[in-house]
């Protein structure tokens, strides 16, 4: 039997590390947090200590998670050596905010980008949903023209875009490789070094 030459043979490139994932968030300065992960086995469906939680593997271990927050690659190897399963949390409105829309709304979306040929930033999806992360407002002078999203917020000034949530400041989002019950969070459009996209911009795709 002829063997089939070195060079052309496929080797399969090493999935990502959740510890490799987050030093290369900490290097672009974007501080992260270990999250809580989904459990495979047992009674528990999340590693949390709360009983029933509801949104498993998707929240912060901590509630000071956004002061514990960092880019320091040390603690941030503590972290993961001791949790390799954590989930990556990264906090909004620190260096970017996210949009977080339904699967379906943001791929229409992100084939009309593509189609413009204009740019998205990174976009990462997460189950039925689709974050856009863009540049953030940080903290306006004007309070009135920003505000502070939780998790179950809708904007109340965007009526045409059902079901969006805008992260910034006092919120975070999953990022990859964190698992979910039902899958992974993956990146559609991973970070490329370009700055992130107007947020503006991109609400205007999005509400199209």
């Amino acid at each position: 039997m002829v063997g089939v030459p070195l060079a052309r043979r496929t080797k399969k490139r090493p999935r990502p590390t959740r510890i490799s994932a987050v030093l290369e968030y900490a290097a672009m300065g974007w501080p992260v947090v270990p999250g809580a992960y989904p459990l495979r086995n047992g009674p528990r469906a999340c590693s949390c200590d709360r009983l029933g939680c509801p949104d498993p593997g998707s929240h912060p271990l901590s509630p000071a998670w956004s002061l514990q927050a960092t880019t320091d690659p040390a603690q941030l190897t503590r972290w993961w050596q001791a949790e390799p399963e954590a989930g990556v949390i990264l906090p909004t409105g620190r260096v970017f905010d996210v949009f977080d829309v339904p699967l379906a709304v943001g791929l229409s979306a992100l084939t009309r980008i593509d189609t413009a040929e204009a740019h998205p930033g990174p976009v990462a999806a997460r189950g039925d949903r689709v974050l856009f992360y863009v540049a953030t407002r940080g903290n306006p002078e004007d309070e009135d023209e920003w505000w502070s999203c939780q998790l179950d917020c809708d904007p109340a000034t965007i009526e045409d875009t059902p079901g969006l949530r805008w992260h910034c400041r006092d919120s975070y989002v999953l990022a990859p490789p964190s698992t979910l019950p039902n899958g992974q969070v993956t990146w559609l459009r991973p970070p490329d070094g370009r700055p992130l996209p107007d947020p503006l911009r991109v609400l205007e795709w999005l509400a199209d």
